[in-house]
């Protein structure tokens, strides 16, 4: 009799273990995460012929590559609280519908505007998708060691993105406009609205109440003014205007905080950040996600620009890269097992460090190798804070956790373009104008001064050696700013493993039990 009454306990008491139907649904939440990233890559080398064809203006173009990682992260907290509430797998439908319809507005862009606007609805739809196939992924596989593995293929999916996006990328835009890079995502979504209904699961939180609609608009007032005025910081210096916007941010934001505490169903649960793996995983993923970015976006216009290559070959170069993404988040459940994962993430910063030291040394193969390192390096970071930030939440808030994840991922991302991007721009801006050559238009000085892009259209209409000495100078410019951007981003770097070492280092190793 005992132990007919003590099976049943021990049943109970373990998760239950994911089944070849939870591994087919897994494969269709990779799909939409795999596109994600892809889009990022195929913008970066598209960005030289929208420009011919656009115009924009540098900050029209910073906008173009921000407005995507600014609207995911002021939305996918209310996107992942929406999810707990009408279902998971209903928001995930119909983000994907969205971006399908986005995808088609970005592709028939006819100006500047249009296209920041289609990245905008872009970032929704995707704030929307996201923490869509995180939550489900917790709901799914409840085993700690399934949901790590299930996790790290999430991350796989992300930098299997980053490989495929700019292969494609090249060959289309080596054949057809600009635009069409964006069509990527009708394919890729298509088969996910088809199948969802039949593969995956649909969960909400029994108990959640209505959404707070003023807590929604406050977290987008506290967030989008803090973004805008650090963008704008780095790119121009300190100005009040710029100021003024961080201190309205910072001001929604204490009352977003306050409001939260008050509400019996709030639309952030600010309990969830008393558990240090939570808050550890969050800074983890905001700190290296900004150290990442900080030069990935860099590197296919470095390639582009002072390698002389052309959008396929640049994308084949990009390849190591998104392998030692690949590699990095393969490895890391395996070694979380057994180690801690603090000591797993600082493992991997100093790889990244090597990286971005690889990056200040010119050419090609040099940047090439030191973004694998980067990548690398980086991987645990992304593979571990989001397996401690979801596994840290009860089941029924598995959403919000994963939005407010996804957040400070996406969040570090455009930070890292918006912040450490711009740096880079401002060194630029400065060199070329001290080392242009003398008799330079004006109107040809400001254009080389905006883009390197532009530089090369303004060398092209000039005379004699102007244009030649002008590009010369404007290719030196664009060097000084991307070493300069690679040693912020180690600083971020080493903050990051001051921040890991700080709040992880007691969290024991992932799923290390039998």
């Amino acid at each position: 009799m005992t132990s007919t009454t003590s099976a049943p306990d021990t049943s109970e008491a373990l998760p239950t273990r994911a089944g070849p139907r939870q591994w087919l649904g897994l494969a269709v939440l990779l799909l939409p995460v795999t596109l994600m990233t892809a889009d990022l890559g195929v913008l970066w080398l598209a960005t030289p012929y929208l420009t011919a064809d656009l115009h924009p203006s540098s900050s029209e173009l910073l906008w173009t590559t921000d407005m995507y990682g600014f609207m995911t992260a002021g939305f996918l907290v209310i996107m992942g609280t929406l999810g707990d509430r009408i279902g998971r797998r209903k928001l995930l439908l119909a983000g994907s519908a969205g971006v399908i319809v986005a995808s088609l507005l970005a592709a028939y862009a006819a100006n500047p505007t249009m296209l920041i606007v289609a990245r905008a609805l872009l970032g929704v739809a995707g704030a929307a998708v996201l923490p869509s196939t995180l939550a489900l992924i917790s709901h799914m596989f409840e085993d700690a060691r399934q949901r790590a593995t299930a996790i790290a293929m999430w991350v796989t999916a992300l930098s299997v993105g980053i490989a495929v996006g700019p292969v494609i990328g090249g060959v289309l835009l080596n054949s057809f406009w600009w635009g069409s890079v964006f069509l990527l995502g009708v394919p890729v979504m298509i088969p996910v609205v088809l199948l969802a209904p039949l593969l995956l699961p649909e969960y909400r939180d029994p108990s959640a109440g209505r959404i707070d609609l003023p807590s929604a608009g406050l977290f987008l007032l506290a967030i989008l003014p803090v973004v805008y005025g650090i963008k704008k910081l780095a790119e121009f210096g300190p100005e009040g205007s710029y100021l003024a916007a961080i201190a309205v941010g910072a001001a929604f934001a204490f009352l977003f905080v306050r409001r939260q505490n008050r509400l019996a169903t709030p639309l952030l649960d600010l309990r969830l950040f008393s558990s240090r793996a939570f808050t550890g995983a969050l800074l983890a993923l905001l700190l290296g996600m900004m150290a990442l970015n900080g030069i990935e976006y860099l590197v296919p216009q470095y390639l582009l620009a002072l390698g002389g290559l052309t959008p396929l070959a640049a994308g084949l170069w990009l390849l190591p890269g998104a392998a030692g993404l690949v590699l990095g988040s393969q490895l890391t459940p395996v070694l979380a097992r057994r180690l801690r994962p603090a000591y797993v993430i600082l493992a991997g910063l100093v790889f990244t460090l090597l990286g971005f030291w690889l990056a200040t040394v010119d050419g090609v193969v040099a940047v090439s190798l030191g973004l694998a390192l980067v990548m690398f390096g980086i991987a645990p970071i992304s593979v571990l804070g989001t397996a401690l930030a979801v596994g840290s939440a009860p089941a029924e808030k598995a959403g919000s956790a994963a939005a407010t994840g996804q957040t400070a991922y996406d969040l570090g991302l455009a930070l890292g373009i918006a912040g450490t991007g711009s740096v880079a721009v401002a060194v630029y801006r400065d060199d070329v104008a001290a080392a242009a050559p003398a008799g330079i238009p004006a109107e040809a000085l400001a254009a080389a001064r905006d883009t390197i892009g532009g530089a090369a259209d303004a060398a092209a209409q000039l005379p004699g050696t102007l244009g030649a000495d002008l590009l010369t100078a404007a290719r030196e410019a664009f060097a000084s700013g991307f070493h300069t951007a690679s040693l912020v981003s180690a600083g971020l770097a080493v903050l990051t493993a001051v921040a890991v070492a700080a709040l992880l280092r007691r969290i024991p190793p992932i799923g290390g039990g039998e």
